[in-house]
């Protein structure tokens, strides 16, 4: 994988944008601190420019990432071209799958968050996926170099310099840790090296040690996004005037109704555009109202607290207080307009121009939406799945997918009587799959109540992996249920064939109690029995098996045990071992066209392969000798 691509060189450096950045990783890996530690540290730099809290995202101006990095420019070499760089606020790879644009990601780099102390984890392997797939340039910022044993803090140090200030056997188990993880990324088919021993960051993975706490490795990091996006990102970063926007979030905000967050990458917006969204019941065409950007971060406490714009336009200063008058080339807006309730997070913000054909544009911003569609289950079987954003719709479904969990439907945003009634549907159709997987949303109480009255049982978590814990947990339980249900009523039954000890049989009426062989199968308690040299006559069902005077509850091929008969109704009860039956006949279990279903459906995983053979050998001869079998 070629992770920077080799581009031109620039005329017109100053019309280069700020990079977008976002932050990936695990849960509990540090993202969120990582970021905090970044802003905070800034904010203590910061008093010339100071950065700037946009919507969904803040901005840093190149004064106060010089300032940050000042200590780690000796050694890696850096000219300063970009306006500064835009992180986006909300970790994680919800928020990397919502910025893209006509379905390529609009984010330019990467910081993967691995733990030192745990490697790679479930999420941090699937956020590596998603970057392979996205083809979106990365580093990997090793974090929590500070839980080494008796390490030594040096606050806001660049790393090569807290290493060496370091004692030997804590550099001995970071290097231990490191060379593990560097292993671990190797088998997923990526190479990856500490950045200062990097030679090749075009193909192999830049690796910064960083610490969240003591800000170690910090501006190490910040340093290498800024030297690898200007030297290998260039013409990506030129400013284009056509539009390219993305919808990060869909908000109620109060004094403006539902609006949406938007990061404006290219291009320029006005009020009284027409713009084109996406919906979840179709194409949206609305006229923006206003256009807001938060103050900076000094004037928070001003009692107004947007900017309204006339018009904003990517690359230049966009009639902010002086305050902010630095040029911000990417940035965060938000949109208030009409009709924007079921516009969808993760899609792009088209804008309708006079050449425009209207019917193109809202096929186009429909595309990413429809894409997801596909995911449903064509059977029309399946659960029912709900999601904040389409980031987070299509990591759910994604997720899903892999586990081979059908899904039947699927919506953006709180959890609504409709979504209720849309996947009761499967109370008829599949019931065990009749319920909801809300990701990252509210449950609406009157969905609640009406999901607990038509017993949809609803799922809601914050991560993935817990949404899919809930639900898989609760499956084992209901798959037990349904299994112990078909057992102990006698429709589940593993084939087996018994023959009589005749010198072992110890009580001859109810209960019958006799020694037996198994010749054929597995004998299982619970098991019918009957023998079809008797016209199918049936005995009782096991209700105990004794081996070598102990119960067991399964006998195999080769074992003599003791089994316990009893009736399963009056008739049997009469049964009466040396009248009806005797050792010269074989003991075979009762099978039903329903057992045999069941068994397929629900107890497979115990089934060998001779047992499948059995079984259909019994299914011909119960087809050959009991009438309407």
């Amino acid at each position: 994988m070629i992770l920077f691509a080799s581009l031109s060189s620039l005329t017109n450096l100053a019309r280069l944008r700020s990079p977008i950045l976002c932050v990936l990783g695990h849960v509990d890996t540090g993202k969120t601190k990582l970021l905090d530690k970044v802003r905070k540290t800034n904010v203590q730099e910061g008093e010339a420019g100071g950065i700037t809290q946009q919507i969904g995202a803040t901005f840093f101006p190149m004064t106060n990432l010089r300032k940050l990095t000042d200590q780690v420019s000796h050694s890696v070499k850096v000219d300063y071209k970009i306006p500064g760089l835009l992180v986006i606020d909300t970790p994680g790879h919800e928020s990397f799958s919502n910025l893209r644009s006509r379905g390529t990601s609009i984010c330019d780099i990467c910081v993967l968050v691995v733990d030192i102390m745990h490697g790679l984890e479930p999420q941090t392997i699937e956020s590596l996926q998603l970057l392979k797939r996205r083809r979106c340039p990365f580093l990997v910022a090793l974090n929590k170099i500070d839980r080494c044993y008796d390490w030594q803090p040096n606050k806001d140090s660049p790393i090569q310099d807290t290493l060496a200030k370091q004692k030997s056997h804590t550099v001995r188990e970071f290097e231990s840790r490191w060379q593990g993880i560097k292993g671990e990324i190797a088998s997923q088919g990526l190479n990856a090296d500490l950045y200062y021993e990097n030679k090749n960051p075009r193909k192999v993975v830049s690796v910064v040690p960083t610490s969240a706490i003591t800000g170690e490795g910090v501006p190490d990091l910040l340093l290498l996004g800024i030297q690898l996006t200007q030297k290998m990102l260039v013409d990506r970063l030129m400013l284009s005037e056509a539009l390219e926007a993305t919808v990060l979030e869909v908000k109620v905000t109060e004094g403006f109704g539902t609006t949406l967050d938007i990061i404006l990458v290219h291009g320029e917006l006005h009020e009284g555009d027409t713009i084109v969204v996406c919906g979840m019941q179709g194409p949206i065409v609305t006229t923006i109202r206003t256009l807001l950007t938060p103050h900076p971060m000094k004037e928070l406490r001003v009692k107004n607290e947007y900017v309204h714009h006339k018009s904003i336009e990517a690359s230049m200063a966009v009639a902010l207080p002086p305050v902010t008058s630095s040029l911000q080339a990417a940035m965060g807006v938000k949109i208030a307009a009409s009709g924007l309730e079921g516009a969808v997070a993760g899609t792009s913000l088209l804008r309708l121009e006079k050449e425009d054909d209207i019917e193109e544009l809202k096929s186009s911003v429909m595309e990413d939406l429809e894409e997801l569609k596909k995911d449903v289950d064509k059977s029309g079987k399946g659960v029912h799945v709900q999601a904040s954003t389409l980031g987070a719709l299509e990591a759910l479904l994604d997720f899903l997918h892999n586990s081979s969990i059908p899904v039947a439907s699927i919506n953006i945003g709180p959890v609504h009587k409709k979504d209720v009634i849309r996947a009761s549907a499967m109370l008829e159709r599949a019931p065990d799959l009749a319920m909801i997987l809300a990701f990252d949303v509210k449950i609406v109480p009157e969905a609640e109540a009406l999901a607990k009255k038509a017993g949809i049982k609803i799922f809601t978590a914050n991560i993935i992996y817990h949404l899919f814990d809930q639900f898989k947990s609760f499956m084992e339980e209901k798959k037990a249920a349904k299994r112990e249900q078909l057992y102990s009523n006698g429709v589940a039954v593993f084939p087996v064939i018994l023959s009589i000890i005749p010198k072992n049989v110890f009580n001859k009426r109810n209960p019958i109690i006799l020694g037996c062989e198994v010749k054929e199968g597995s004998l299982k308690v619970g098991t019918p029995l009957c023998i079809p040299e008797l016209n199918f006559l049936e005995i009782g069902k096991v209700t105990s098996i004794q081996n070598n005077h102990k119960e067991v509850k399964v006998a195999k091929v080769g074992m003599s045990v003791a089994v316990k008969i009893e009736p399963s109704n009056d008739q049997q009860s009469h049964i009466l071992y040396g009248r009806q039956f005797d050792h010269k006949v074989k003991l075979y279990s009762k099978i039903t066209r329903d057992g045999i279903q069941a068994m397929k459906d629900h107890f497979a995983e115990e089934m060998t392969s001779e047992d499948w053979k059995l079984m259909s050998k019994l299914k011909q001869l119960f087809i050959r000798g009991v009438q309407h079998w």
